[in-house]
């Protein structure tokens, strides 16, 4: 991402004394990402391919986060860390590179970072990884990340203990401090949360976070049992916007058609956001039963890692800053477009100054439909009148640098 990001907050009109001092808030688990660009093919069995670029950043839940953090809004994660070297750079890429509030996360002596190996060729991608399931946080303090601020806690997981453990015959340790309100129950206010929805599972944050006025926007991912059932969807219930693709909205809803799944949806929750691969996207107000309807944009994609993450992130920052459902819409969908130019799920989250940027360059381009213009005419309120040129060289963070 640039570095000479404009200083734009899209909630700047609406902040008030009394608002939370967080925007949105998520969880979920961040993965140290590794990603080879300028594949030619995929890789064959028995041989071995070099790639013409390669990149490491967070990835999992952090691409996410540094979308939404990108676009302006105040973003607070709550994850594991491990306690080795991935997870030290990924706590301090994120908390003092991109201005993510981590004191809810919390650092796992003795478990490793989970890892993705992703490779993209083709406009596709190919993803190797590997993790195990970090513990649960129980409530006591420790100590963050060297060079890190914010609460660390937890215990090795079972399934990889500690490197040396007290003998049988040593006395028991003395009781851990009484724990005090902890995460997943007690999320900070948060004007927004980001919520993963799976069938019959519910995450007791989210409902809490939803009666302390967060608005929950939420996506879901492939139903492994087949069932493909709203009803298995318990946390459904208390989201603002749910934002499934064509293919999970129409499985869920019955239909063979996206915009009558969309419909259908709205029926369930306040906004539904059908998502169209290179159609766009469609969604439909369920208060209001407006419906609006955004082209994509046609680019070429270089890596379609978490695009949808930065879809999602600047629909959640249209919808906060209160615009017309249209351009949510379009905007959500611009910034998606952005970041498959770029390689990397955190990585190609773009900012305010590629927003910019692509505004100042595609009106100068011949041969523009001026209607297609005209759908992003919106911006000219929110960008500064003047930008960097394109295209813009994002640098690319690595493992090792020292300074």
């Amino acid at each position: 991402m640039s570095t000479e990001t404009p200083g734009i907050d899209p909630l700047l009109a609406l902040r008030a004394p009394r608002d939370p001092a967080c925007d949105v808030f998520l969880t979920g688990t961040v993965f140290l990402d590794i990603v080879f660009t300028g594949l030619d093919s995929a890789p064959v069995r028995g041989t071995e391919s070099w790639a013409r670029g390669m990149g490491s950043s967070p990835g999992g839940v952090a691409n996410m986060a540094t979308a939404l953090a990108r676009l302006g809004l105040r973003t607070s994660l709550a994850a594991a860390f491990g306690d080795d070297h991935y997870g030290e750079y990924c706590w301090d890429a994120l908390e003092q590179g991109e201005g993510i509030d981590l004191s809810m996360s919390h650092t796992v002596p003795g478990w490793h970072s989970p890892v993705t190996v992703s490779m993209a060729y083709e406009g596709e991608r190919t993803m190797v990884s590997h993790g195990h399931e970090a513990p649960a946080p129980t409530g006591a303090a420790a100590q963050p990340p060297a060079g890190a601020a914010g609460p660390a806690h937890g215990a090795p997981p079972a399934s990889e203990p500690a490197a040396s453990a007290p003998p049988a015959s040593a006395p028991p340790a003395p009781a851990p401090p009484a724990p005090g309100p902890a995460f997943p129950r007690c999320p900070p206010r948060a004007r927004a949360a980001i919520a993963s929805l799976a069938p019959g599972r519910a995450e007791p944050w989210v409902a809490t976070a939803a009666r302390d006025g967060a608005l929950i926007f939420a996506d879901v991912g492939w139903d492994e049992t087949g069932r493909w059932d709203l009803d298995a969807l318990p946390d459904l219930a208390h989201c603002e916007a749910f934002l499934p693709n064509a293919e999970e909205a129409m499985r869920y809803t019955r239909t063979d058609c996206p915009r009558a799944a969309a419909h259908a949806l709205a029926e369930r929750v306040p906004l539904a956001v059908v998502t169209l691969g290179a159609e766009g996207a469609y969604a439909v107000d369920g208060r209001t039963g407006a419906a609006a309807a955004v082209p994509a944009i046609e680019v070429e994609a270089l890596d379609p890692t978490g695009a949808g993450d930065v879809f999602v992130a600047g629909f959640v920052t249209g919808t906060l800053a209160d615009w017309p459902l249209a351009d949510r819409l379009a905007f959500a969908g611009l910034t998606a477009a952005l970041s498959v130019q770029e390689f990397g799920g955190s990585l190609s989250a773009p900012g305010w100054a590629e927003v910019a940027a692509w505004w100042q360059r595609i009106r100068t381009c011949a041969g523009q439909d001026p209607a297609a213009l005209e759908r992003y005419a919106f911006l000219d309120d929110l960008l500064p009148t003047t930008a960097r040129a394109w295209p813009l060289r994002r640098a690319v963070p690595t493992i090792g640098f020292r300074q």
